[in-house]
Protein backbone atom coordinates (compact mmCIF):
# COMPACT_ATOMS: atom_id res chain seq x y z
CA UNK A 1 0.00 0.00 0.00
CA UNK A 2 2.83 2.39 0.83
CA UNK A 3 4.50 1.61 -2.49
CA UNK A 4 1.22 2.36 -4.29
CA UNK A 5 0.88 5.70 -2.49
CA UNK A 6 4.39 6.60 -3.60
CA UNK A 7 3.66 5.50 -7.18
CA UNK A 8 0.33 7.31 -7.67
CA UNK A 9 1.77 10.86 -7.61
CA UNK A 10 4.05 9.90 -10.49
CA UNK A 11 1.06 8.52 -12.41
CA UNK A 12 -0.82 11.77 -11.84
CA UNK A 13 2.16 13.78 -13.05
CA UNK A 14 2.44 11.54 -16.10
CA UNK A 15 -1.22 12.16 -16.97
CA UNK A 16 -0.75 15.91 -16.61
CA UNK A 17 2.31 15.81 -18.87
CA UNK A 18 0.34 13.68 -21.33
CA UNK A 19 -2.30 16.43 -21.52
CA UNK A 20 0.41 19.01 -22.26
CA UNK A 21 1.94 16.69 -24.86
CA UNK A 22 -1.44 16.24 -26.53
CA UNK A 23 -1.83 20.00 -26.77
CA UNK A 24 1.62 20.37 -28.33
CA UNK A 25 1.18 17.45 -30.74
CA UNK A 26 -2.23 18.70 -31.85
CA UNK A 27 -0.70 22.09 -32.65
CA UNK A 28 2.18 20.52 -34.62
CA UNK A 29 -0.06 18.13 -36.57
CA UNK A 30 -2.63 20.79 -37.43
CA UNK A 31 0.15 23.05 -38.70
CA UNK A 32 1.94 20.29 -40.65
CA UNK A 33 -1.24 18.78 -42.13
CA UNK A 34 -3.80 21.59 -42.41
CA UNK A 35 -6.10 19.51 -44.63
CA UNK A 36 -6.23 16.57 -42.23
CA UNK A 37 -9.01 18.05 -40.13
CA UNK A 38 -6.97 17.77 -36.93
CA UNK A 39 -7.73 20.67 -34.63
CA UNK A 40 -5.18 22.31 -32.39
CA UNK A 41 -5.83 22.75 -28.70
CA UNK A 42 -3.52 25.78 -28.81
CA UNK A 43 -5.48 27.57 -31.53
CA UNK A 44 -8.05 30.24 -30.73
CA UNK A 45 -10.80 27.67 -31.31
CA UNK A 46 -9.06 25.11 -29.12
CA UNK A 47 -8.45 27.54 -26.27
CA UNK A 48 -12.05 28.77 -26.38
CA UNK A 49 -13.25 25.17 -26.22
CA UNK A 50 -10.85 24.15 -23.45
CA UNK A 51 -11.55 27.15 -21.22
CA UNK A 52 -15.22 27.51 -22.01
CA UNK A 53 -16.15 23.83 -21.68
CA UNK A 54 -13.87 22.92 -18.76
CA UNK A 55 -16.63 22.88 -16.15
CA UNK A 56 -19.12 21.18 -18.48
CA UNK A 57 -16.58 18.46 -19.28
CA UNK A 58 -16.07 17.65 -15.61
CA UNK A 59 -19.78 17.74 -14.77
CA UNK A 60 -20.71 14.17 -15.61
CA UNK A 61 -22.73 11.45 -13.82
CA UNK A 62 -19.45 9.63 -13.19
CA UNK A 63 -18.22 12.50 -11.00
CA UNK A 64 -21.43 12.40 -8.95
CA UNK A 65 -21.13 8.62 -8.65
CA UNK A 66 -17.58 8.88 -7.31
CA UNK A 67 -18.63 11.41 -4.67
CA UNK A 68 -21.71 9.47 -3.54
CA UNK A 69 -19.96 6.09 -3.44
CA UNK A 70 -17.03 7.61 -1.55
CA UNK A 71 -19.36 8.87 1.18
CA UNK A 72 -21.13 5.50 1.29
CA UNK A 73 -17.75 3.76 1.62
CA UNK A 74 -16.84 6.02 4.53
CA UNK A 75 -19.97 5.13 6.49
CA UNK A 76 -19.61 1.41 5.71
CA UNK A 77 -15.94 1.38 6.65
CA UNK A 78 -16.50 3.24 9.91
CA UNK A 79 -19.49 1.19 11.08
CA UNK A 80 -18.68 -2.35 9.92
CA UNK A 81 -14.90 -2.23 9.90
CA UNK A 82 -14.48 -0.12 13.01
CA UNK A 83 -12.44 -1.49 15.85
CA UNK A 84 -14.83 -0.15 18.47
CA UNK A 85 -15.82 -2.68 21.13
CA UNK A 86 -19.58 -3.19 21.38
CA UNK A 87 -21.74 -5.77 23.15
CA UNK A 88 -22.94 -8.90 21.40
CA UNK A 89 -26.54 -7.90 22.11
CA UNK A 90 -26.16 -4.54 20.40
CA UNK A 91 -24.45 -6.17 17.43
CA UNK A 92 -27.24 -8.73 17.07
CA UNK A 93 -29.87 -6.01 17.35
CA UNK A 94 -28.04 -3.91 14.78
CA UNK A 95 -27.85 -6.83 12.35
CA UNK A 96 -31.56 -7.64 12.70
CA UNK A 97 -32.69 -4.04 12.27
CA UNK A 98 -30.32 -3.52 9.34
CA UNK A 99 -31.58 -6.67 7.60
CA UNK A 100 -35.20 -5.61 8.13
CA UNK A 101 -34.43 -2.16 6.72
CA UNK A 102 -32.62 -3.75 3.78
CA UNK A 103 -35.71 -5.85 3.04
CA UNK A 104 -37.89 -2.72 3.13
CA UNK A 105 -35.53 -0.88 0.78
CA UNK A 106 -35.39 -3.80 -1.67
CA UNK A 107 -39.18 -4.10 -1.63
CA UNK A 108 -39.55 -0.37 -2.27
CA UNK A 109 -37.13 -0.49 -5.20
CA UNK A 110 -38.94 -3.50 -6.67
CA UNK A 111 -42.26 -1.72 -6.42
CA UNK A 112 -40.84 1.36 -8.10
CA UNK A 113 -38.93 -0.46 -10.84
CA UNK A 114 -40.14 -4.04 -11.33
CA UNK A 115 -43.90 -3.86 -10.91
CA UNK A 116 -46.10 -3.42 -14.00
CA UNK A 117 -46.30 0.25 -14.99
CA UNK A 118 -43.71 1.10 -12.33
CA UNK A 119 -42.89 4.80 -12.13
CA UNK A 120 -39.15 4.29 -12.65
CA UNK A 121 -39.52 2.40 -15.91
CA UNK A 122 -39.05 4.17 -19.23
CA UNK A 123 -42.05 5.33 -21.28
CA UNK A 124 -41.80 2.06 -23.23
CA UNK A 125 -41.71 -0.02 -20.05
CA UNK A 126 -38.01 -0.87 -20.36
CA UNK A 127 -35.74 -1.16 -17.35
CA UNK A 128 -32.65 -0.09 -19.28
CA UNK A 129 -32.34 2.74 -20.12
CA UNK A 130 -34.83 4.24 -17.71
CA UNK A 131 -35.02 6.57 -14.71
CA UNK A 132 -34.20 3.49 -12.62
CA UNK A 133 -30.98 2.73 -14.50
CA UNK A 134 -29.90 6.37 -14.31
CA UNK A 135 -30.53 6.46 -10.57
CA UNK A 136 -29.00 3.05 -9.78
CA UNK A 137 -25.71 4.35 -8.39
CA UNK A 138 -27.34 7.05 -6.21
CA UNK A 139 -29.83 4.48 -4.91
CA UNK A 140 -27.06 2.02 -4.04
CA UNK A 141 -24.98 4.75 -2.40
CA UNK A 142 -27.98 6.00 -0.41
CA UNK A 143 -28.83 2.45 0.66
CA UNK A 144 -25.29 1.73 1.86
CA UNK A 145 -25.15 5.04 3.71
CA UNK A 146 -28.54 4.54 5.37
CA UNK A 147 -27.90 0.92 6.34
CA UNK A 148 -24.42 1.74 7.59
CA UNK A 149 -25.70 4.69 9.59
CA UNK A 150 -28.50 2.70 11.21
CA UNK A 151 -26.18 -0.20 11.99
CA UNK A 152 -23.59 2.16 13.43
CA UNK A 153 -26.12 3.91 15.68
CA UNK A 154 -27.76 0.73 16.98
CA UNK A 155 -24.44 -1.08 17.45
CA UNK A 156 -22.98 1.88 19.29
CA UNK A 157 -20.31 2.73 16.76
CA UNK A 158 -21.91 6.12 16.04
CA UNK A 159 -22.71 7.69 19.39
CA UNK A 160 -22.88 11.29 18.21
CA UNK A 161 -23.96 13.12 15.09
CA UNK A 162 -20.32 14.11 14.70
CA UNK A 163 -19.39 10.41 14.33
CA UNK A 164 -21.63 10.02 11.29
CA UNK A 165 -20.35 13.31 9.88
CA UNK A 166 -16.76 12.15 10.29
CA UNK A 167 -17.59 8.88 8.54
CA UNK A 168 -18.96 10.76 5.51
CA UNK A 169 -15.93 13.05 5.40
CA UNK A 170 -13.62 10.05 5.82
CA UNK A 171 -15.14 8.55 2.71
CA UNK A 172 -14.58 11.75 0.74
CA UNK A 173 -10.96 11.81 1.86
CA UNK A 174 -10.55 8.17 0.84
CA UNK A 175 -12.07 8.91 -2.58
CA UNK A 176 -10.01 12.05 -3.20
CA UNK A 177 -7.40 10.24 -5.35
CA UNK A 178 -10.21 8.98 -7.59
CA UNK A 179 -11.42 12.54 -8.05
CA UNK A 180 -7.95 13.69 -9.05
CA UNK A 181 -7.50 10.92 -11.61
CA UNK A 182 -11.02 11.49 -12.88
CA UNK A 183 -10.20 15.14 -13.64
CA UNK A 184 -6.96 14.21 -15.38
CA UNK A 185 -8.38 11.34 -17.42
CA UNK A 186 -11.62 13.03 -18.49
CA UNK A 187 -9.67 16.04 -19.76
CA UNK A 188 -7.34 13.85 -21.83
CA UNK A 189 -10.26 11.87 -23.22
CA UNK A 190 -12.34 14.93 -24.14
CA UNK A 191 -9.31 16.75 -25.54
CA UNK A 192 -8.55 13.78 -27.77
CA UNK A 193 -12.13 13.79 -29.04
CA UNK A 194 -11.81 17.49 -29.85
CA UNK A 195 -8.54 17.03 -31.76
CA UNK A 196 -9.56 14.06 -33.90
CA UNK A 197 -10.95 15.01 -37.32
CA UNK A 198 -13.96 12.68 -37.16
CA UNK A 199 -15.31 14.83 -34.32
CA UNK A 200 -15.28 18.10 -36.26
CA UNK A 201 -18.69 19.09 -34.90
CA UNK A 202 -17.70 18.33 -31.31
Amino acid sequence: MKALKKFLPHVALGLFLLQLLLMLVSWLLSAAFPMSGIRSLLSSEGLRWFMGQFTAILSTPLLVSIVLLSMAYGVAARCWLSGAVVSDYRQRSARIITLLLLAVLVAAVLLLAAAPHAVLLSVTGALWPSPFSRSLVPVVAFGITLLGGVYGVVAGRFNRLADLYEALVYGLRAGAPLLLFYVLLIQIYESLLFVLPENANY
